[in-house]
């Protein structure tokens, strides 16, 4: 286990072997010896990339005879695993790997334990560097750092040398000259067209072998000054101002950059003799590999804002300063990057970025929930995403359709304009309806309020033309919160809604975090299998009930002399509905025995997702004044299928007489309890779907605001009392298609579905 001052032993020889007069084939045979020599390892061995095919280079240990004659390819055995990966791999009992290759010309049967980690340049595997031992043996993380700096320092030595052709990449990409279409997951929807322009480049490490360790430490020190001073100028800046989601989003990300444990573990790397750039490259691929290995989704996530963050000290190190926001857009933009910090993204001009496409990615990630507060379409887990697209190229994000089209056809170009044409005739038409109700030619009518979570969402009611806020996702101030957000930061983020809602009803979803949705502040233990169907939502409040007194005090404040809607997510049995609501009426009867003003009137809804809470209707509807039923949980739940699988994501129609039958239920239970049936998520707001709703006997629908133009079109332009009537009839005939029933009933109304 080599301490610091071991490693700084190793560097310093490879500082004297670079600096030798020797050809580039001697000095990779000093190195593997010096690797294997100061690791005690009985093997020391690089491969390099050489024609896409990883080739042994140099190694003390195997049989000389195989150098430049073993060969695999990437993906190929644990070398090619490390290369493809990009990630280190140890391992006590090499053969047992299913990914391990046997070549009988290296002669290492008699080796059991291997480690190797991937020599990286420009963000490409060019290389591995393992090391193997006779006995089984665990390799501690000490051991693996030392051969990531080992690593740095053999990519300098290897473009140095001009072993590998940086240009190669290069020259690749640009073979990549034809149209092609490029799979991702919709992260937030739209459609948008422009030129790719990459985010940043990546800062290059040209060296990593320090001359003077103090000095270095000195430049940390002036990096880590200069870029707090980056983000607390941020912060002053008007549309960050406190009260803002932004932020609060900020806030977390200032957390990170005032890290004292980050910090220290750039030093430690210095010590060992790197320089300031390799030692922040270090501990940030150390920090990616542990990240990745992390079950909790919150934390896996804050990688982002980590790699924002060394991204920032690598430039102001490097003197590279500028990223594509810094140097200003010019055209109409499609964002390119491997990911984004949500600071990063609020720097640029919103004016001309039209689209953001990311080759990692996450629903919850800080930077989709600004992006969505921005309008912004974003496309993410692109696989191949910068090996095929070229800086300017002309893109089209669909993130509808999880697609991004690089270098399009004039045809499609053209069936895009088409389709822009067509939205933008929509949007006139609907604009003349916005603020007309949504009444259907027989004089049914339907209600459509909007989903939101942020507040600058409630400022959006006129413009979208709702009858007000019908799902307000509280967790959001939780998921961009560092710590677990005040009473009266809840507070004042409710009043600014209502207040901004007006007259307007706003129904408040109480908070459903856990599962998918982890924060690290709760703790937890360890994470469900299923984390969709585990320790979330409700279940989580009710185990968690100081966290829920709070919000519901907050609440509860916040609709001081107004009638508060609050609804509980996931309910599962009625018991727990009446727990939740005994929990918010002893919170407002506390506030009364103190004198403090509270809610003229309380509204309790339960949201029905969970199936089993379906065979309790009768016992939990004489308890709610509303309901909702959450279609996008409700459907997994029902099918047993994960609407997070893009392996199932269009296996489940929901015109399919299962989930049909069971919304009929619902609404039917609900009319003779005389109780208010709202139906959430995404069903609701495509117009096919949603004339099935009505065709159920669904009033009132909870959409996307983009999705209440259309709705309401559609309404206006309706039979409804005929698709009832229908309906039971497909409903109770085996074997109908109700898609193309109702498509042709639509379609003989002249309904634009």
């Amino acid at each position: 286990m080599p301490p610091a001052s071991a490693a700084r032993i190793i560097l310093r020889r490879l500082h004297d072997v670079m600096a030798a007069k020797t050809g580039a084939q001697a000095k990779l045979n000093q190195v593997v010896r010096i690797v294997a020599a100061e690791l005690n390892s009985e093997v020391a061995s690089i491969y390099l990339l050489r024609d896409g095919v990883l080739e042994l280079f140099a190694t003390q240990g195997l049989a000389q005879s195989a150098v430049h004659v073993t060969r695999l390819s990437m993906g190929q055995g644990l070398v090619g695993n490390i290369a493809a990966r990009r990630e280190p791999l140890s391992l006590a009992e090499a053969k047992a790997h299913p990914d391990f290759a046997y070549r009988p010309e290296t002669g290492e049967d008699d080796f059991h334990s291997f480690c190797g980690v991937p020599i990286v340049r420009r963000e490409a595997a060019i290389g591995v560097l393992a090391v193997q031992h006779r006995e089984p043996r665990d390799y501690a993380e000490v051991e693996i750092e030392a051969l990531q700096t080992v690593a740095m320092v053999l990519s300098e030595l290897i473009h140095g040398a001009g072993l590998v052709d940086d240009a190669q990449a290069a020259r690749l990409r640009a073979a990549n000259s034809g149209p092609t279409r490029l799979n991702g997951l919709k992260l937030v929807d739209g459609l948008a067209r422009g030129v790719a322009v990459f985010h940043q480049p990546r800062v290059v490490v040209e060296h990593t072998v320090a001359d003077d360790v103090d000095t270095e430490r000195a430049r940390l020190v002036e990096a880590f000054r200069r870029m707090r001073e980056q983000i607390e100028r941020m912060m002053g800046q008007a549309d960050f101002v406190a009260g803002t989601d932004h932020h609060e989003i900020l806030e977390t990300y200032k957390m990170f950059a005032y890290d004292e444990g980050w910090a220290r573990r750039i030093n430690e790397a210095i010590e060992t003799g790197l320089t300031a750039e390799a030692a922040v490259e270090r501990v940030q691929a150390r920090n990616r590999t542990r990240m990745r290995s992390i079950d909790d989704p919150y934390l896996r996530e804050r990688l982002t804002d980590l790699d924002d963050l060394s991204n920032r000290l690598l430039r102001i190190l490097s003197g590279q300063l500028d990223t594509a926001a810094k140097q200003g857009l010019t055209a109409d933009t499609i964002l390119i990057a491997r990911n984004l910090g949500p600071a990063e993204l609020l720097e640029y001009d919103k004016r001309q970025l039209k689209g953001v496409v990311l080759e990692e990615g996450s629903l919850t990630a800080h930077v989709i929930i600004v992006a969505r507060a921005m309008g912004v379409p974003v496309l993410g887990r692109v696989g191949q995403l910068f090996a095929q697209v070229n800086d300017g190229d002309e893109l089209i994000v669909d993130a509808g359709n999880n697609a991004l089209l690089v270098r399009p056809t004039a045809a499609t170009i053209k069936s895009y304009q088409a389709m822009r044409a067509l939205k933008a005739r929509q949007a006139e038409e609907w604009a003349k309806v916005r603020d007309l109700a949504a009444i259907s030619r027989d004089g049914k009518q339907i209600s459509l309020y909007m989903n939101a979570g942020l507040a600058d969402d409630a400022a959006g009611i006129a413009l979208a033309g709702a009858d007000g806020i019908g799902l307000f996702r509280t967790e959001f101030q939780f998921l961009v919160s560092a710590t677990l957000p005040r009473r009266e930061r809840q507070q004042a983020l409710y009043k600014t809604v209502l207040d901004a809602a007006g007259d307007k009803p706003v129904v408040f979803r109480t908070v459903d975090i856990g599962g998918d949705k982890a924060v690290p502040y709760l703790g937890g233990g360890e994470e469900d299998e299923n984390p969709a169907m585990g320790w979330r939502a409700l279940r989580l409040a009710l185990g968690r009930d100081g966290l829920m007194k709070v919000q519901a005090r907050a609440l509860l404040e916040a609709a001081a002399g107004r009638t508060l809607a609050v609804m509980f997510p996931m309910v599962s049995e009625p018991w727990e509905f009446a727990e939740a609501r005994a929990l918010v009426e002893a919170q407002k009867d506390r506030l009364a025995s103190l004198g403090r003003p509270v809610p003229s009137d309380i509204q309790y809804g339960a949201m029905i997702e969970v199936p089993a809470l379906i065979e309790q209707l009768d016992l939990l509807l004489p308890m709610t004044d509303f309901v909702s039923i959450g279609t996008n949980d409700l459907t997994q739940f029902l099918f047993a299928a994960d609407r997070a699988n893009p392996r199932l994501a269009d296996r489940y129609d929901w015109l399919s007489p299962a989930i049909l039958r069971v919304i009929r239920r619902v609404v039917c239970a609900a009319a003779l309890h005389d109780v208010p049936v709202t139906v959430c998520g995404e069903m609701g707001g495509r117009p096919l779907e949603a004339l099935a709703l009505m065709a159920l006997g669904v009033e009132r629908l909870s959409i996307t605001p983009a999705g209440i133009g259309p709705i309401k079109a559609m309404v206006r332009g309706a039979t409804l009392e005929p698709l009832f009537d229908a309906m039971q009839e497909w409903l109770a005939k085996p074997g109908v298609n109700i898609r193309a029933e109702l498509s042709s009933a639509a379609k003989r109304q002249g309904l634009l579905i």
